[in-house]
């Protein structure tokens, strides 16, 4: 595969904290290069739950979307010589990404592109009390909040999913977004719309508060993935 052209995929308002990530990046690049398996480690900690939720955007199963991340990863590590750093090594990587978990999609569903689907016709809601605060209730009406996101996310076409997990969860811009994903702004713009119009019919309410913990990814979800990558990676020929 052919490495990916990027461009910044930060949200634009902190540009002091995307300094800051953008030499910790050169940093870990540099020992990577060299075959630093901390390095390895430390940039897949990092990114870990941006390319799961980005593979899973696309797969809708939990067990593929590892399997995605991790060839990603290796694709990733076994190329770093074609990453120009020009870029965030972050869009970069979501772009490989997608672009596996695009090729496991077309293998299991070959009639059915990123671009297809209609807006399915089913509608849910739900309503929480603002005033139940950090209540034991709320707690769990957070819980199911967050569930009934997640499932309405997986409701979503294929093509406003991706654009929804990259531009509302993980706060891709919008010129990012379309990066990552290959068609143009104003595409992203329309897709995120009808994402969001969707979404609200099926929620209506407690969406906000529930978006950052959608589709969780550490533990030993996070730690699986950096073990076989690694193990993988020490079984690699070396870069010639």
């Amino acid at each position: 595969m052919e490495p990916a052209s990027e461009r910044s995929a930060a949200a634009p308002a902190k540009p002091a904290a995307q300094a800051g990530r953008g030499d910790a990046d050169a940093i870990l690049l540099a020992a990577a290069r060299q075959g630093d398996a901390g390095a390895f480690e430390a940039i897949m900690r990092r990114h870990n739950r941006l390319l799961f939720r980005t593979a899973r955007a696309i797969l809708q199963n939990d067990a593929d979307a590892e399997e995605a991340v991790q060839e990603a990863y290796l694709k990733a590590f076994l190329n770093l010589a074609g990453f120009a750093g020009s870029a965030r090594l972050s869009t970069w990587l979501v772009k490989i990404t997608v672009n596996e978990a695009l090729a496991r999609l077309r293998r299991r569903m070959p009639a059915t592109p990123l671009e297809s689907g209609a807006e399915p016709a089913t509608e849910a809601s739900t309503i929480m009390d603002p005033t139940m605060a950090d209540s034991p209730e709320a707690k769990a009406a957070q819980g199911e909040i967050r569930r009934l996101l997640e499932a309405a996310i997986d409701d979503l076409p294929q093509a406003q999913r991706a654009v929804f997990v990259l531009r509302a969860v993980e706060e891709f811009s919008t010129e990012d977004t379309a990066a990552c994903l290959g068609i143009p702004a104003d595409t992203v713009k329309t897709r995120l719309h009808r994402a969001r119009r969707q979404l609200r019919r099926r929620l209506q309410r407690g969406v906000a508060g529930a978006l950052a913990d959608t589709f969780p990814f550490a533990g030993a979800r996070c730690d699986r993935i950096v073990a076989r990558v690694l193990a993988r990676l020490a079984q690699a020929p070396p870069d010639g």
